[in-house]
């Protein structure tokens, strides 16, 4: 289980710290909770501080009765508990486009094809081999141009349901290898065995029809709304006002496409019809409760009688704010706890600040934990598969922990 702990320094900075990699006998939340609380007494830290706590949405983390967040919430309820949003997008995205009978039979096709496609390494080193010899041929008569990090050698991508991203990945991939695609199935139909063959058939007769096409250069478009939200949530630093504002920009462009009539998609799909020779069709034919969290008016960062003041002390600190123009031009929750302590405003309204700085911890993502485990794979490899945990532990926090550790001389 990979640990990162988020807080807040002196400075106002939101900082995620890769803290430790603990060994569990297994992944239960009982025994991740005691994994935790045994860290926790090691390091001197009191989980009666803790305001904020977030995972993906496994059952033995998320579960609402036994789960390792309803544990903690147990012992402290002002431990908030946020889904990870990038791994809450993926996964509403997922969902919502397959609710679409249209959507959800083109993502089945797409699968098959990068199943196909790349099932065997002579198929995939098939595929590589032809996506170059195109590549060279369209650099030779300058249709495209080289350059680093431009043109580089790739492959079909296999979208997951929790992986971020992919989905997007595979589309555009499939877009920009069309002709080697095609031609691997091709040659799958001519030489591949009787299973194959029918297969082969069928997804080359999909993939040439006007519909497929336009799907999927639709899904191309959203999914890159929603793909560089997903990129900008992953930040350390982002906090969780800016990311609610951030679903609501995302949210507004997805309904100017949606109102936008189409005009420029349905050029798109054309132009990739006429290079590719799939027929057009023509667009005048006929077509056949949630539940609610209550709590309890007791908060352990406020007491009875600030309770009672910070209404009153948020509409003075309202009317201070807005006519104070030092605080002009200010649209981040961050940049507003910092302009506070600058002016000093921290002390002149601390019921205030507080609530500012609790809003700041709140995780957004765990983006820092995924590339923890990323980075298991770097240092724990076959050659060194029976490296001891803390050495592990210790190696990790360097690896990962580069912009501290760069500042340590010999």
């Amino acid at each position: 289980m990979a640990v990162v702990i988020r807080y807040v320094n002196k400075h106002v900075e939101v900082i995620e710290r890769f803290m430790v990699v603990v060994h569990v006998a297994t992944t239960t939340a009982a025994c991740l909770k005691e994994a935790i609380d045994s860290l926790f007494t090691k390091y001197g830290l009191s989980v009666a501080r803790l305001r904020g706590q977030g995972y993906d949405g496994a059952s033995n983390m998320f579960g609402e009765f036994n789960g390792l967040k309803s544990l903690i919430m147990k012992e402290n309820p002002y431990a908030l508990y946020v889904h990870c949003f990038a791994h809450q997008l993926q996964l509403v995205v997922v969902v919502v486009a397959q609710a679409n009978q249209y959507v959800c039979d083109f993502m089945w096709i797409v699968s098959s094809i990068v199943n196909t496609s790349a099932s065997s390494c002579k198929r995939a080193d098939k595929l590589r081999q032809l996506e170059h010899d195109r590549k060279v041929k369209l650099l030779e008569r300058g249709e495209i141009s080289s350059g680093r990090g431009l043109n580089q050698e790739t492959s079909l991508a296999r979208p997951g349901d929790t992986r971020w991203g992919s989905h997007h990945s595979t589309l555009c991939r499939i877009e920009k290898m069309w002709p080697s695609v095609i031609e691997v199935l091709q040659n799958l139909i001519d030489d591949g065995d009787r299973s194959s063959k029918g297969l082969s058939r069928t997804l080359v007769e999909r993939m040439e029809r006007y519909e497929f096409v336009f799907i999927l250069l639709l899904m191309k478009r959203i999914l890159a709304n929603t793909n560089h939200l997903s990129t900008v949530l992953q930040e350390k630093d982002q906090n969780i006002v800016n990311a609610m504002h951030l679903i609501n920009n995302v949210k507004c462009k997805l309904q100017k496409l949606r109102d936008s009539r189409w005009d420029i998609l349905l050029e798109d799909v054309k132009k990739f019809c006429n290079t590719h020779s799939i027929e057009i069709i023509n667009m005048t034919d006929n077509i056949n409760s949630r539940s609610r969290l209550k709590r309890d008016g007791k908060n352990d960062d406020f007491s009875w009688s600030e309770r009672m003041l910070v209404e009153q002390e948020l509409e003075t600190y309202i009317d201070d704010i807005i006519s104070d123009e030092r605080f002009e031009g200010i649209l981040d929750l961050g940049a507003l706890a910092k302009k506070m302590i600058e002016t000093m405003k921290n002390r002149v309204f601390p019921l205030v600040y507080r609530m500012i700085e609790l809003a700041l911890l709140l995780p957004v993502a765990t983006a820092t934990v995924e590339k923890v485990f990323s980075a298991m794979n770097i240092v724990k490899t076959d050659l060194r598969n029976r490296i001891g945990d803390e050495w592990m532990n210790d190696s990790l926090v360097v690896y990962i922990e580069k912009d501290i550790f760069n500042t340590v001389g010999n």
